[in-house]
């Protein structure tokens, strides 16, 4: 088996013929406030891409929590009190002059995995952990694309992964 990695230089780049429907699916979008000139360009790259896939208005819950943090509590309410297909969480945490980059984006990463192993739903990891301001507005929209572009496709490609997968499932 050969296996084919391709690097990318912009989160934007995808075959659209090669993501699946989204019609059918409920997704949750969760952004944090914290840094909003990096954010709201995730949130809305990620909802304009849920929309050219076919997922409605009404089928896309956008909430906004205080910061990257409180994504994964985010996460855990919309999948344990609704009926939310996927979850994409949306953040940006820079580089300062302290640890607390490494703990936030640790305590995030894996807080997010939990939450997708406990309720057998995709949860989107579209948090962006820069050195710089400059190199998250490259990422939310600027010369590398824009992750939350990246996020909706993944949520959507992992909803079909797992529809796909549904009936073999012993639960």
């Amino acid at each position: 088996m050969t296996i084919y990695i391709m690097k990318k230089t912009n989160l934007s780049d995808y075959d659209p013929a090669a993501v699946p429907e989204g019609k059918k699916y409920k997704i949750g979008v969760v952004a944090a406030e914290w840094n909003p000139e990096v954010t709201n360009a995730l949130l809305n790259g990620a909802v304009d891409t849920l929309k050219e896939h076919g997922v409605s208005d009404e089928n896309i819950v956008v909430r906004r929590v205080p910061g990257t943090f409180e994504l994964t509590t985010a996460a855990d309410i919309m999948l344990g009190y609704s009926d939310i297909d996927a979850v994409i969480c949306i953040g940006c945490v820079i580089q300062g002059e302290t640890r607390h980059f490494e703990f936030i984006c640790q305590a995030v990463s894996q807080g997010l995995t939990n939450v997708a192993i406990k309720y057998h739903r995709p949860v989107i990891f579209s948090v962006l952990t820069t050195d710089t301001m400059q190199q998250a507005l490259d990422r939310a929209g600027g010369k590398h694309g824009n992750k939350g572009v990246e996020g909706a496709v993944t949520a959507l490609k992992m909803l079909a992964f797992s529809d796909s997968i549904k009936p073999e499932l012993p639960f």
